[in-house]
């Protein structure tokens, strides 16, 4: 099996090298190729370099960095690395920090599996949530280290489903806990964090300018039951199923209805 692993922390990311420890399970050394920005991307979404090229070099066998976004390392692995010739799975991460919840909008890790799917790719994102139980551990992703490969291939005895035209792809998401203390896996439906939102602080320089820098918003806030976040805060490994469709269909059926 030929796997395609690629992340927005960059190519130098620590979540990258437990992703490395996690193919090596599934696969043998020389099936495994990695294609990553070559510096962070981290909120692009499914960004990908459409009015500008991009440089990609091989910086040791099997492992090329791209000054690109994930989507462009996606599509640089299937047509440069690959000459087309499409591997049999793609991962992307592991991502430090969580894309649970609304974070999945925004999210590199995310658009790495969601153009991964689009070309007809079994794509799998993996995201590590943060918190006081884990960020004082010597290895934070160890719960994604521990129980990855076993998700992995529980995933990949489930057939992937078509709908709507478009492939499946998963989000997992590990839990904010140390390996040892993970209850389980749940399958859920992505969830929305109420009254938490991405914003703006302002820095003035010393020439006056000012300078914004984003802020997430609060990353434990309660959810509703049988969501991803909140089981994530319960001890779960999150796996939710994803498409690239936006569609709403209960409002276009009921558009289709009245009018």
């Amino acid at each position: 099996m030929r796997i395609l692993i690629t992340n927005d922390d960059g190519i130098n990311a620590p979540g990258l090298k437990i992703l490395t420890k996690i193919a090596l399970q599934l696969t043998d050394e020389d099936n495994i190729f990695t294609v990553a920005p070559s510096n962070e991307r981290s909120g692009v979404g499914h960004c990908i370099s459409y009015t500008s090229p991009m440089m990609i070099a091989e910086i040791e066998k099997n492992r090329f960095s791209v000054d690109g976004y994930p989507a462009d390392c996606v599509l640089a692995g299937i047509y440069h690395v690959f000459d087309g010739q499409k591997p049999d799975l793609i991962i992307s991460g592991v991502n430090k920090g969580n894309n649970s919840a609304e974070n999945v909008l925004y999210s590199g890790t995310i658009g790495a599996a969601m153009e991964g799917a689009l070309q007809g790719i079994k794509s799998i994102a993996l995201s590590q949530y943060y918190g006081p139980q884990n960020l004082s551990l010597k290895n934070p992703y160890e719960a994604s280290e521990i129980h990855g490969v076993q998700v992995i291939n529980d995933i990949l005895d489930k057939k992937l489903p078509v709908s709507e035209g478009y492939k499946i792809f998963y989000n997992v998401n590990f839990p904010p806990h140390a390996a040892q203390d993970v209850c389980g896996v749940r399958y859920v439906k992505q969830g929305l964090r109420p009254s938490s939102f991405f914003s703006t602080k302002t820095h003035k320089s010393a020439s006056g300018r000012d300078f914004l820098f984003v802020e997430g918003g609060n990353q434990h806030a309660v959810l509703s039951e049988d969501t991803d976040a909140q089981v994530n805060m319960d001890g779960y490994i999150s796996i939710t199923p994803m498409k690239a469709d936006l569609t709403d269909y209960d409002t276009l059926n009921y558009l289709n209805k009245v009018l």
